[in-house]
């Protein structure tokens, strides 16, 4: 009678498990799907503009390697 009782407890903590484990894997691609429909390299829309104003110049490395190294851009 107690092996019954082992199986049968056994068996739940299994099956509990079992069903955690489906719900946080379909939980996770539910949360995969609906950030891979996110779009955040769209052009802005609205009143935008653009932030960065440094002028590319190639003669110019030092003044952007400077800028580099305070920023951290």
């Amino acid at each position: 009678m107690s092996w019954i009782k082992v199986i049968l407890s056994t068996l739940k903590v299994f099956i509990l498990f079992t069903g955690c484990t489906l719900l946080f894997y379909y939980g996770i691609m539910w949360v995969n799907q609906e950030y891979e429909d996110y779009h955040r390299y769209d052009e802005p829309k609205g009143t935008a503009i653009k932030v960065n104003s440094v002028e590319e110049n190639n003669s110019d490395w030092f003044h952007r390697l400077m800028l580099f190294y305070l920023n951290g851009e």
